[in-house]
């Protein structure tokens, strides 16, 4: 699906929420709600009363690596995204060129053999393609988890005002890893979340199941199906879907990448049971949902392939009329931007959220 629509420049979401403004939390965004092509509008903060005890949330626990790291090709200065370890040690890489304001535009990588020189005398050589964009390269001279804690910072782009810690890059489910696991990129749908949110939801009863996938490099502009990922789901979060899934609950996902996760661990019975390893699953209309009832979501560019994901829970009229709303509306777009919650269409008996929730 692609969008007939631009997205101006000033919507673009240049500091995250709590810099905005003396006061401002992580929730302080605002939530675009679809209900079919219903659409309302609100606080992040009123998710609760939108949300119904039995629902179920899936959220992904990957935490944000460092992935960024300043490298040279001759004497020509380069950006490096690291994005995937892959089983044989090698790993998925972008180069891009740098331009003092993140990294804008992807570089031309290759041929095979090219050597990119990078800090400690470590040197990374690319060895084949994976995409137009991304290569599999093989580092000797040093160990990659080590040098990206010592001399890597966060992947951000040049809508972004500046460069931020990794913290502000890490969401309230991140877990820590000690085997080197996490995501190149932050699972954004769940930036807003909070402690305090969190719990308000859970003494609602609405229920929380984790899932992990290591999220790639996305590159802005570049709007390329998926490529293959590591993800998990736990035994017990497979029975919280199921057992949902049976009753009058829904199960509704946290991120583009939690919809994949769940859905590459469900089968074609639409059972979903423990699976670990990779996916290359892409979830287009035409493959379907077999599990996710709703998907909260960021605002993609009118590009991106992430849209098929959002027709394929919620139908193309609702996605088409969310972003009619959005832009209407000046929400904020990309990872530090607003979010959109994609819910499936009440009954006229269902209960809407109340203005005194909070």
């Amino acid at each position: 699906m692609t969008l007939a629509v631009r997205v101006p420049e000033e919507l673009s979401a240049r500091v995250p929420a709590e810099q905005r403004g003396p006061g401002l939390g992580r929730d302080a965004v605002r939530l675009l709600v679809s209900r079919g092509t219903e659409v309302s509008h609100h606080a992040f903060r009123e998710l609760p009363c939108l949300l119904r005890a039995g629902d179920l949330l899936v959220v992904n626990t990957s935490p944000t690596r460092a992935a960024a790291l300043d490298g040279r090709i001759g004497h020509a200065r380069v950006v490096v995204h690291f994005s995937t370890l892959g089983d044989d040690g090698r790993w998925t890489v972008e180069l891009r060129e740098p331009d003092g304001r993140g990294t804008t535009r992807a570089r031309a990588g290759g041929p095979a053999g090219t050597e990119v020189r990078l800090p400690g005398d470590v040197r990374l050589v690319l060895e084949e393609p994976l995409s137009e964009r991304l290569w599999w390269a093989r580092v000797s001279g040093g160990e990659v988890l080590e040098l990206l804690r010592e001399h890597g910072r966060p992947i951000r782009y040049s809508y972004t005002e500046r460069d931020q810690p990794l913290s502000v890059y890490q969401t309230v489910f991140a877990l820590p890893s000690s085997d080197g696991s996490g995501s190149a990129e932050m699972p954004s749908a769940a930036r807003p979340f909070t402690a305090a949110l969190v719990a308000e939801l859970v003494s609602r009863g609405v229920q929380f199941a984790p899932v992990a996938l290591d999220t790639g490099v996305a590159s802005a502009e570049a709007h390329e199906p998926p490529y293959p990922e590591r993800f998990a789901v736990p035994a017990a979060s497979a029975r919280m879907v199921n057992a949902v899934k049976a009753g009058d609950g829904r199960v509704i996902a946290v991120g583009t990448t939690a919809v994949r996760a769940v859905e590459s661990a469900a089968g074609p019975d639409g059972v979903v049971r423990a699976r670990a390893g990779w996916t290359d699953l892409v979830v287009t209309p035409e493959r379907g949902v077999r599990v996710v009832d709703g998907l909260l979501t960021g605002l993609h560019e009118p590009e991106a392939s992430h849209l098929l994901m959002l027709e394929a829970v919620a139908g193309r009229a609702a996605v088409g009329r969310g972003y009619e709303e959005a832009l209407g509306g000046r929400y904020l777009w990309h990872e530090f931007g607003d979010v959109h919650l994609l819910l499936p269409e009440e009954n006229p008996h269902t209960e809407h959220c109340s203005s005194n929730c909070r």
